[in-house]
């Protein structure tokens, strides 16, 4: 894995102290005849030197619309191509991406507009049954009396401009709704600004400019925008990519979504700092779709979260397709089984397949396995820190630094902490402390030789009569379960033991079991504390658009469903 020796990545040839822009121009000389962008579902093919050129126009065009360096430009997309061509197109004019999660409805969005105080937005019309366009209308009703680029709303006072990404397919000829600009429209502008207007922009771009704000899944509480610089992604991007020893010859499939860290950076710009070729299968995943593409486009590696996986080897038509390109990539997103790593490797081949561990506030990823890792270390751990990162194991109590093979919080300090989230100081306090330690909230242990587990949330902990009950440990014991493909274990509140422990289960295709053939098969097995009292069988967990568990919800379902209200309302210490 590349090192860093005076600034420059001895692996792909990178500086990671660059700004994005400069990076993409370099790596558009480098390899301007080989693939950047391939859009499998809309027949879009970029080469280095095409993605670099279009990038530049968008770039122009948003500067005619007067977006200017330190402004801020929301995204509310699925993954489309006009969201690289955005992402590399704001870097390079200096302007902060706002990424906003797909999934949003009118609350979040308006609480995104205003917290981030958002200067332009760029939005599709719609996605199956949400129509972006008329939650965005309803959250700024000036917005269709007013015409594009002139919008002045009471609430936002800071937002201009609205740009519409047309539809794929059949509805491509929709009409933009009133007061927004075409994406057409605002590229076709960028012949009011000249090459050299942007090339002097981009010169004032500095590594250690804020270029991007990502909001935190929102697992608790409301979100919270975590603001990137160029020097926290293009190094993040480029260690991870080391870390799976991307190069020119290699194809990523990007199933995970662009709004997320894993998407963006770990994805879009893990590529473009190798100069490797970014697949998208699908508008949102979708797995026949993402198995197709691995075939089509002879994929060398691929991103998912757990349960992206998971859905690809149970597909039904699973084994119709030769995916034996496939070499490499990454699972991370949500605690990875053991099991479900071994059948990647088994099944789909990826025999160098790896797992990192991160979280937004760190650009994300903190530690990673390589490739050259034995299985059991990919299978087993996190891996061990990237380049430049420190890491500890600190008792949370205490604030004692913690030996091998000791449980407590991960933190982590490196350059590729964030600068802090947008306008909460606060927040920003309690993430990182006065020596610049990332409190992660995450238990974890490490051993010997530096590689991390991670074992759990510091507030996912079931206490159940005083015994430390740990919800990972006892869904890697239910992994082994033959009939069990998926499970996520709980607390739930107990009137006589505090909180109790559930399983909600999501079974084999065909298979069937009810709640005592779970437990039986635990009893014996694991202490009688960890036995589930309760066993869901479902069918999906609620999660963020992410593929993150949402536990919090999994909890307040499983009260009302198990008459707990009485429980839930006896205060603790």
């Amino acid at each position: 894995m590349g090192d860093s020796v005076n600034g420059i990545n001895s692996a792909s040839g990178v500086d990671p102290y660059s700004t994005i822009g400069d990076v993409l121009d370099r790596q558009a000389e480098r390899f301007a005849e080989r693939d950047a962008l391939v859009n499998v579902e809309t027949g879009e093919r970029y080469t280095y030197g095409e993605f670099r050129d279009e990038v530049e126009r968008v770039a122009r065009g948003l500067m005619a619309l007067d977006i200017q360096r330190g402004h801020h430009v929301g995204i509310w997309a699925t993954n489309y191509s006009e969201w690289v061509l955005t992402q590399f197109a704001t870097a390079k004019i200096g302007a902060v991406m706002v990424n906003v999660n797909p999934a949003y409805r009118t609350h979040e969005l308006a609480y995104v507009l205003e917290q981030s105080e958002a200067n332009a937005m760029i939005l599709i019309g719609r996605f199956r049954n949400s129509d972006y366009a008329a939650m965005l209308n309803e959250v700024v009703p000036e917005l269709k009396d007013s015409n594009p680029g002139e919008l002045r709303s009471s609430q936002f006072p800071y937002l201009r401009s609205v740009i519409c990404i047309p539809p794929h397919g059949d509805g491509a000829d929709a009409e933009t709704p009133a007061g927004m600009w075409a994406w057409d429209e605002m590229v076709a502008k960028h012949s009011e600004v000249s090459p050299e207007q942007l090339a002097a922009r981009q010169s004032e771009c500095l590594p250690d400019d804020p270029i991007n704000i990502q909001y935190t899944s929102g697992t608790t509480g409301n979100p919270k925008g975590a603001m990137l610089t160029h020097h926290n992604l293009v190094s993040n991007g480029l260690y991870v990519g080391d870390a799976i020893e991307l190069t020119e010859n290699d194809r990523l499939c990007v199933p995970v979504p662009f709004y997320h860290c894993f998407g963006c950076v770990m994805g879009n710009l893990g590529c473009v700092t190798h100069g490797s070729a970014i697949i998208i299968a699908s508008e949102h995943f979708d797995p026949l779709k993402t198995l197709q593409a691995l075939e089509q486009e002879r994929c060398t590696a691929l991103y998912g979260v757990p349960t992206m996986f998971i859905a690809q080897l149970d597909h039904p038509e699973f084994d119709n397709f030769d995916v034996s390109s496939l070499r490499t990539g990454i699972m991370a997103g949500s605690p990875c089984p053991i099991e479900v790593m071994r059948q990647v490797i088994d099944r789909m081949g990826a025999h160098q397949m790896t797992i990192a561990y991160g979280q937004t506030e760190h650009s994300p990823v903190i530690t990673q396995t390589l490739v050259s890792d034995s299985i059991e270390r990919r299978v087993s751990t996190v891996g061990a820190v990237l380049p430049g990162v420190e890491a500890r194991i600190v008792d949370p109590e205490s604030g004692e630094i913690l030996g091998p093979g000791i449980q407590g919080e991960l933190q982590a300090r490196s350059s590729m902490v964030m600068q802090g989230y947008y306008n909460m100081p606060e927040a920003t306090s309690a993430a990182i402390d006065d020596e610049g330690w990332l409190h992660t909230g995450d238990l974890a242990e490490v051993d010997q030789d530096g590689y991390y587990k991670i074992t759990g949330r510091l507030k996912d902990m079931i206490i159940r009569g005083g015994e430390n009950v740990y919800p990972r440990e006892i869904e890697e014991f239910l992994y082994t379960h033959p009939k069990i493909s998926d499970v996520q274990v709980i607390g739930v509140p107990d009137e006589r033991f505090g909180e109790e422990v559930m399983a909600w289960v999501m079974l084999r295709p065909g298979e069937s079991a009810d709640a005592e053939e779970i437990r039986e098969f635990c009893r014996g097995k694991i202490a009688h504390f960890k036995v589930p009292r309760y066993v869901r069988v479902t069918e999906e967990f609620p999660m963020t658009v992410t593929g993150k568990i949402q536990k919090f919800r999994m909890r307040e379902m499983a009260v009302e469903e198990l008459g707990l209200q009485a429980a839930s309302k006896i205060e603790t210490a």
